[in-house]
């Protein structure tokens, strides 16, 4: 039994229909499969089936595609019926492959599509990456075009019937090849005409076409083959005519390259003028190389005790002095941009130029805002004349050259970006006025920027010199002995050309074949006559006028791709960022290092610290210094004028004991005392005692500015600071100097104080006793001291101390006792002994064995005098404690005639007047004048970076300078690359 739905019911069916058997199944029409039922419907004749005809067909076709290609055919007797069932098979079997062929073209279309894609990808792939010049136009350019004329631009284009004027005529081309092919595959010798021959092998390269370059090979193979044969006049000409067209149309693409370059550098100019006014008002970014050169700058200032060493790209000019490296760095940069001097060392000091592309020509330093227009002769002589100071204020005393590097930045249209450093030339000689280690200084500062594994080594050599001459050439080839980074420049070709007897030894050179180095390229350029008034673009002229006319380049000792500064700069600048893309990745991994290896050491050592770099502890120091200072202002005028007081007095009271009281006391009567004592004050007064008083003050100040200094420095405040507050101390105090005009009024105020001798009331009578007392009880314990040393120890002290007196100290002790007996005998004696008593004195003691010199006697004298006089004084001050109702009275009484007391209490006055006045003086001037002294130092300080480098020292302030300095690199030169890849 059959199941009903199933394929083989179907297929029974189907037989059933075909060999028309009559036979039919009632069964339902949904349980047939779809086949049975679209032949049912088929034969019924049903125009009402349940799917819709198109459908019911499409199934009906597709199910018949499965069907067998050749129906079987009826038995005999099956009638016509049966033919036309297999008929109508037949049909559908051919519709079936019909729809099947739809399917093949929809998958060829597909297939056709994809590989169309696939040989566009390969297609592109094959043209070369224009990225790496996606500088030429910079980024707001797009960002202008909608707003640019593009009319205008194509008028400004031009014409391509004047494009099509400068090309070579094609076909004499060809002709004068075609004769020159046969020429040669005849076997007609060349001969002599090698220079010729090399010659056109030389513009044959340099057309650029496939078909001349393979030309040229077979040329120089058929050369080979006929070296040996002769040539006739006629072939030569020819030749020579060949050259000469060869030549006039390489010039004519020249030129017109030139003019297409020439208008295309205006129109960028017109743009980046267009972006400068500002027409996005949007934020101007620093271009790739600001951005390197800011790296470079912080580089030459960082010194750390680490091994992170400075090791990106830069091109190192060098050569031998005057060979003319300064003027192909002004070629470089379009402009006169470096004083010049004939023979003379001009470069004392490395100059690190950074060349840009800008809207317009200008130059300006790093630490200043003034641009200089490179446009404008006064300009370009500012500038050379800036750079010059600059040299000159960078040498030491004493030196030649100097190692401080100075930074200038020039731009303009057209200019090539890079980064170039210019050094001092190479000498031989130390001549006279140069310091005895100018060569060794040169040669070292040299080798620094060469070492540099990436630096480019741009090698000046003077053309016009023997080559046996050269010292370069021996430096550059130990730094990079195998030339993998060096640029070799030939200057001065015109003057080789015309000097030289042997024109090949110009191509040795370029050659590397003559030198004893290796280099990437060899270049060779002229930089003008040798006139300082030349032009930049007079210069071009000339430079291009040589080379078109010289046989260097005609005969093929020079390639077209070696000659002109220009093809020179393209050169290098293309080696730079070569150099730079290869490097500066690998310089930001170490730079990365060092700083974690910084920042382990400070989380190690200062933890609870915060990494003040030394500008910043600076301010910190500074801070604290004047808060210092302004602590002056909260002092008491009762302190200041307690402390005056008692320093002038330390001061003066030798001079008012020794040269006024003692010589006026030692008088007889008291008129003779007090004109005495009024002569030698107003003496003193005059010429010492003001300058005595502002000495003190100025000492005063000075001491109570370290006081509190001092205190501040107890208080918990950072040691770091200490030789800092010490420097600005001692510079502030030898900067300050005493208003000059304080010195006369003082004068007046002492004056008047010691001309009055009244004194009104019985405190003033006591207090200048007290003062008397007090001075002169001072001045007998110190007179006692020196007596002591004099003499030796008494015997007291000599069987308790065991000490016993020296010999001297015994000849002095008997001279003493002699002198005291003296004195006993006496008592009203003069300061001074007769010669008569010295030589009885002297008698006496030889009488008693000891042998004393007069100069012994007489200052032995002078001390036990002093002694006995200021004992009197006391014993006299002692009476006229009770004495001032007689000096009120104006009583004469010789034992209470106290003119000593009025002397101590005119001196104390003035003391007290004197300490009050520069109390006023200092509170009211000379503190301010001292803090603005100190605000001044600092300031000058601040500006030091050596002085701060000095005063500011330790690892702790290295640590915090390194970690500074680290981070600011790496996130400039993680900046940099950034903007590097956008580039690319």
């Amino acid at each position: 039994m059959l199941r009903v739905g199933s394929k083989a019911a179907c297929m029974a069916c189907r037989n059933l229909v075909s060999t028309n058997m009559g036979v039919r199944f009632r069964v339902p029409l949904q349980k047939l499969h779809p086949l049975s039922r679209a032949i049912h419907h088929r034969y019924s004749g049903n125009a009402n089936p349940q799917r819709p005809p198109h459908r019911t067909a499409a199934r009906y076709f597709t199910s018949m595609s499965r069907l067998p290609m050749r129906p079987p055919k009826p038995p005999p007797g099956s009638g016509g019926r049966g033919y036309q069932q297999q008929r109508n098979f037949w049909v559908a079997r051919l519709a079936a492959r019909l729809l099947k062929l739809r399917y093949i073209l929809l998958g060829s279309a597909v297939g056709g599509g994809y590989t169309a894609k696939k040989t566009y990808e390969e297609w592109k792939d094959m043209l070369p990456d224009f990225s790496e010049y996606n500088w030429v136009i910079p980024d707001f350019v797009w960002e202008l075009s909608e707003q640019i004329d593009l009319d205008k631009l194509a008028k400004a284009l031009p014409e391509i019937e004047e494009i099509v004027k400068l090309l070579p005529d094609m076909d004499k081309i060809g002709e004068n090849f075609t004769f020159l092919k046969s020429l040669l595959s005849s076997g007609v010798s060349l001969g002599s005409e090698v220079k010729g021959a090399s010659g056109l092998h030389l513009l044959l390269e340099t057309s650029g076409d496939p078909q001349l370059k393979a030309t040229d090979s077979s040329t120089a193979a058929a050369h080979d083959a006929s070296d040996k044969q002769y040539k006739k006049s006629s072939d030569k000409e020819k030749i020579d005519q060949l050259q000469e067209e060869l030549l006039r149309t390489q010039l004519k693409y020249q030129r017109m390259l030139e003019r297409l370059e020439k208008e295309n550098k205006e129109l960028r100019k017109v743009v980046l003028q267009k972006d400068d006014k500002g027409i996005h008002q949007r934020k101007v970014k620093k271009s790739l190389i600001d951005l390197y050169s800011e790296v470079l700058d912080i580089l030459s200032d960082y010194d750390a005790n680490y091994n992170t060493q400075d090791h990106l790209p830069r091109v190192v000019v060098v050569g031998d002095q005057s060979a003319g490296k300064t003027s192909v760095l002004e070629m470089i940069a379009q402009a006169r941009i470096f004083p010049r001097g004939s023979g003379e060392m001009m470069t004392r000091s490395p100059v690190k130029v950074t060349l840009s592309e800008g809207p317009h020509h200008v130059a300006l330093f790093k630490d200043s805002g003034r641009e200089f227009d490179l446009t404008k002769e006064e300009d370009l002589a500012a500038l050379r004349h800036e750079i010059e100071l600059r040299m000159r204020k960078s040498v030491k005393e004493g030196q030649t050259v100097s190692c401080e590097t100075i930074s200038l930045s020039v731009k303009g249209p057209g200019i090539q970006r890079m980064v170039l450093v210019d050094l001092p030339g190479v000498i031989s000689t130390v001549t006279a006025g140069m310091a005895s280690d100018t060569k060794e200084t040169i040669f070292s500062i040299s080798k620094a920027y060469m070492q540099n594994p990436n630096a480019i080594i741009l090698c000046i050599q003077d053309g016009s010199v023997d080559a046996e001459r050269s010292i370069v050439t021996d430096l550059v080839s130990q730094m990079d002995p195998q030339g993998k980074r060096t640029i070799f420049v030939l200057t001065k070709v015109d003057l080789a050309e015309k000097n030289l007897a042997s024109p090949s030894r110009i191509q040795q050179i370029v050659e590397g074949k003559l030198f004893p180095m290796k280099a990437l390229g060899y270049f060779a350029v002229v930089t003008g006559k040798g006139s300082s008034a030349e032009s930049i673009d007079s210069i071009k002229d000339y430079e291009e006028d040589f080379f078109q006319n010289s046989r260097l380049l005609r005969d093929g000792m020079l390639k077209a791709h070696q000659v002109t500064t220009k093809n020179l700069s393209l050169a290098v600048s293309d080696c730079f960022w070569k150099m730079v893309r290869e490097s500066v990745e690998q310089q930001a991994d170490v730079f990365k290092a060092s700083r974690f290896n910084l920042e382990t050491e400070w989380k190690n050592n200062y933890p609870r610290l915060r990494e003040l770099d030394r500008n910043e502890l600076y301010e910190k120091a500074k801070n604290e210094i004047l808060d210092e200072v302004i602590s002056l202002s909260q002092v008491t005028p009762q302190h200041w004028e307690a402390i005056l007081q008692k320093k002038l007095w330390e001061r003066v009271s030798t001079h008012v004991i020794e040269n006024i009281y003692l010589p006026a006391a030692q008088t007889m009567d008291s008129g003779t005392f007090n004109t005495t004592v009024d002569i030698k004050l107003k003496q003193w007064t005059d010429k010492q005692l003001p300058h005595k008083a502002l000495e003190v003050a100025w000492e005063t100040l000075q001491e109570e500015f370290a006081r509190f200094m001092a205190e501040y420095k107890g208080k918990d405040q950072d040691d770091i600071f200490d030789k800092l507050k010490e420097a600005v101390k001692d510079e502030s105090i030898k900067r300050h100097k005493w208003n000059e005009r304080a010195m006369d009024s003082l004068r007046v105020i002492q004056h008047n104080a010691l001309e009055d001798r009244s004194i009104t009331d019985k405190p003033q009578w006591d207090a200048a006793i007290q003062f008397m007392e007090e001075t002169l009880q001072s001045r007998l314990k110190d007179t006692e001291s020196v007596i002591r040393d004099m003499v030796g120890p008494d015997w007291k002290q000599r069987w308790l101390n065991w000490k016993n007196r020296t010999p001297d100290q015994h000849i002095r002790n008997e001279t003493k006792n002699e002198l005291e007996r003296l004195l006993k005998l006496h008592d009203d004696h003069t300061a001074y002994l007769a010669n008569d008593e010295v030589t009885t004195v002297r008698k006496n003691l030889e009488g008693r064995g000891v042998e004393v010199d007069p100069v012994l006697i007489k200052d032995t004298w002078h001390q036990l005098y002093r002694r006995h006089f200021l004992q009197k004084a006391l014993s006299h001050c002692s009476l006229c404690k009770r004495g001032f109702y007689y000096y009120q009275r104006h009583f004469v009484d010789s034992e209470l005639e106290c003119n000593d007391v009025v002397l101590f209490w005119r001196i104390q006055r003035m003391l007290v007047i004197t300490a009050n006045t520069l109390r006023q003086q200092l509170t009211n001037t000379e503190v301010r004048r001292l803090e603005k002294n100190v605000k001044e130092v600092l300031d000058d300080f601040g500006e030091d970076t050596e002085r701060k480098t000095h005063l500011i020292t330790g690892r702790r302030v290295q640590l915090a300078e390194d970690l500074k300095k680290v981070r600011e690199i790496q996130e400039k030169l993680e900046a940099f690359i950034e903007a590097l890849h956008k580039e690319k």
